[in-house]
């Protein structure tokens, strides 16, 4: 079964963990010949299932969604600065941006075209639900997946304008996007992950903790409401995993921000038993290959054995 994994920069390591164990991570657009593997992932090439970067919202899920299978062109803009080319829809993909903006447009369509095939090929898609937070154009109404002005171009406070997304917009556009993918591949399924990654900065104007709180629970109410009324649609719960009190926040690196290899691992085994569970051991038993942790105990004495007592050990 072909599996295509897209969103917020956790859906990352559920592609890297399908290939460790040997599943069919589907991916539509590949690094250049010859390019080694430290490049190929610094130009975010096989994060994702294509050259998409990080999709934070529902929204701009709908946006690419919408490129790739409504022919709606992608707006006319580009970020210029000392001779170098920035795709405001992905301004990440290429640090040092693009020589020219022939280069960058098309870079992006071949990102759009390899999400269109996406979609086609796979047989379950896989999205991580990170933000709430957006930033839109005024006058165009097309989303950027970050601020202007933070990776590349430049802020204008009267074009570019925040919106911090409420339940029943969030919860439309994810309904739109997975309406419109089932209609060109109709035995397409879903699974859905909310990152557990908390916000680092936030501009609603409240605390950080309160934005992160607000943004996961809605977040996570979307998924949940979804995959309730969907037999096509599952659910995950990387979230509750990394944050449950019971782990003491011993998945979290110093900075208490970024989920430690130990956490992922951790996630992603639990994950694999909860597929196994589900559909039955494949032949090989690829469901239940571990990766070893890249510690084996914490900062704060916890260990993995600790962690299975207070989870529930696996047989």
């Amino acid at each position: 079964m072909p599996v295509a994994t897209f969103g917020s920069c956790f859906a990352q390591h559920i592609g890297k963990a399908l290939k460790a164990r040997d599943f069919n991570w589907l991916i539509t657009e590949h690094s250049p010949l010859g390019m080694k593997p430290g490049s190929a992932q610094e130009f975010n090439y096989e994060v994702f299932s294509c050259r998409t970067g990080n999709i934070y919202t529902t929204s701009l899920l709908r946006q690419w969604t919408s490129w790739a299978l409504e022919g709606k062109a992608p707006p006319d803009e580009c970020w210029e600065a000392s001779g170098r080319y920035y795709d405001p829809f992905r301004p990440a993909v290429e640090r040092d941006g693009f020589e020219s903006r022939d280069e960058m447009e098309k870079s992006r369509q071949v990102a759009i075209d390899a999400f269109c095939e996406c979609i086609k090929r796979s047989k379950c898609f896989v999205f991580t639900l990170g933000l709430t937070e957006s930033w839109v154009n005024a006058t165009g109404g097309y989303e950027y997946p970050m601020c202007p002005g933070t990776v590349a171009g430049e802020f204008d406070e009267s074009r570019h304008l925040f919106e911090n997304q409420s339940f029943p917009v969030i919860r439309e556009n994810l309904v739109a996007s997975i309406e419109m993918m089932r209609q060109v591949n109709p035995d397409l399924k879903f699974l859905l992950t909310v990152s557990p990654v908390p916000l680092t900065a936030t501009c609603s104007g409240k605390h950080v903790l309160v934005a992160t709180t607000y943004s996961k629970s809605v977040l996570r109410a979307v998924a949940g409401d979804i995959a309730a009324e969907r037999d096509f649609v599952d659910y995950f719960p990387s979230f509750e995993i990394i944050n449950s009190p019971t782990f003491r926040g011993s998945f979290f690196e110093p900075n208490q921000r970024n989920v430690t290899a130990f956490g992922v691992d951790f996630v992603m085994s639990h994950f694999f038993d909860a597929f196994e569970e589900k559909i039955g051991k494949n032949q090989k038993g690829r469901a239940r290959k571990r990766q070893k942790p890249a510690k084996e105990k914490r900062a704060d004495e916890v260990c993995e054995e600790e962690l299975l007592d207070a989870f529930g050990r696996r047989s």
